[in-house]
């Protein structure tokens, strides 16, 4: 499947979660209960739910999303070209609808996919999500309900490369060491971006790991297909 993918059809992604609310004792009461409730099954050795309230931003319903970041893959002259753009800000409500225009006026055709890593049980499901608790229309790319598993047009480097093994986890990270691939990882990793978006208030600096992540996914994609990496100097930010 991978040596005949058209990477044109493709748009790679990564998005960045974070809490709704910084910390546990800012929630509302009906909240704190709730998450206390959400939270029970992970609250070991006597931790409480404000103690595990730093996962938080890993559910839906409790986190927001602060950055979308998006790959297009092109062909010039013999070469791959990447281009980068991404959908950030403290309003989710208007990076999401930015996110969703894209969909509806460029990749609303069966032909097209979406990559990311562990995307099929993050990155997707999570922008379902919160594109409804904002109040507004799934694209078609993601809007999967009802469809045939070989009718839903995702892609995912994890599931790729688990090769049927359900029981394996392997981060973005451990792969780009073991392809060679230049880590994503070299500022911030995943449990910072919280504190990077409360405390720092930079979001150019979480739309850049964003990026890195996005960049490294379709390097992977390369890999996974025998083709050389896209070079520095054809990898270009919109």
């Amino acid at each position: 499947m991978l040596e005949t993918l058209n990477l044109e059809n493709v748009l790679f992604l990564d998005i960045e979660t974070v809490p709704e609310v910084y910390k546990f004792t800012d929630l509302s009461e009906n909240k704190k209960e709730l998450w206390d409730l959400k939270s029970a099954y992970f609250q070991k050795d006597e931790l409480t739910a404000e103690d595990v309230y730093d996962r938080a931003g890993i559910y839906a319903e409790f986190g927001k999303i602060v950055c979308i970041s998006v790959g297009f893959v092109a062909q010039k002259n013999g070469e791959h070209i990447l281009r980068l753009k991404s959908f950030y800000g403290d309003d989710e409500k208007q990076l999401l609808s930015e996110f969703n225009n894209l969909l509806n006026s460029y990749y609303s055709s069966p032909k097209y996919l979406l990559c990311g890593h562990n995307a099929k049980e993050f990155d997707f499901p999570y922008m379902a999500r919160r594109i409804l608790i904002n109040g507004l229309k799934l694209p078609e790319l993601l809007n999967i309900a009802g469809k045939k598993p070989w009718e839903i047009s995702h892609l995912d480097t994890m599931e790729l490369w688990k090769f049927g093994d359900y029981k394996n986890y392997t981060s973005l990270n451990l792969l780009a060491s073991v392809f060679n691939i230049p880590t994503p990882k070299d500022d911030i990793s995943g449990k910072d971006v919280a504190s990077v978006y409360y405390e720092e208030k930079n979001l150019d600096r979480i739309a850049t790991y964003c990026q890195k992540d996005v960049v490294t996914v379709v390097q992977l994609i390369l890999r996974f297909r025998g083709e050389p990496l896209i070079e520095d100097h054809n990898i270009i930010e919109t």
